[in-house]
């Protein structure tokens, strides 16, 4: 793996975000170290233009739903068809399995959604079956199975250290979902 390929991917990555306008200072950094992590752990495979520009609107939906508890419709569907029709003529072989997934996933999290109380919002629902469907296509469903571990066992964690120093029982779960869908890419 070249280290100018991550270099490369680290850059681009940080600078796009800058050239949409001004974006809150962590944004570029944290572009920078998904497009890194991404380009190190995968290599110059086919999809890399796709999940560095799907790691970007990933950083930005965290920062939003970190600030706002909201996840911009906007934002989740430009993830989903901006890296999902790329993925998919990449890989058509995978599109069943994709598809199952997500309406299995987007199902559950619909059911979640809807319970009493305050759980799951429907931000985390459709983020949730956009990152299925992109896992789906990567990786199939070694990579949604990864995913979607990854990233309750994160909500998990950040929801038991919210209780025990009462910080209350509400948190954003998107960024839980984008760091568990990087862990299922990088691991898949």
């Amino acid at each position: 793996m070249s280290s100018a390929l991550v270099i490369l991917s680290s850059l681009f990555a940080g600078s796009f975000l800058v050239l949409l306008g001004r974006p809150p200072w962590p944004a570029p950094v944290s572009a920078a170290v998904v497009g890194a992590v991404l380009a190190a752990r995968l290599g110059p495979v086919p999809q890399l233009p796709v999940l560095l520009l799907a790691g970007e609107v990933g950083v930005l939906l965290a920062l939003a739903d970190l600030r706002t508890l909201r996840l911009p419709d906007r934002l989740v569907a430009t993830l989903a068809l901006g890296g999902g029709l790329p993925l998919a003529l990449l890989a058509p072989a995978r599109i069943g399995a994709a598809l199952v997934a997500t309406v299995l996933v987007g199902g559950a999290y619909l059911g979640l959604a809807l319970l009493p109380g305050r759980g799951l919002g429907l931000g985390d629902v459709k983020l949730g079956a956009a990152l299925t469907l992109l896992l789906g296509l990567l990786g199939g469903w070694p990579a949604v199975l990864t995913g979607l571990a990854a990233a309750h066992l994160i909500g998990g964690l950040t929801a038991v250290f919210r209780l025990a120093t009462r910080r209350g029982r509400v948190f954003p779960f998107g960024p839980a979902l984008l760091l568990g869908a990087l862990t299922g890419i990088t691991a898949a």
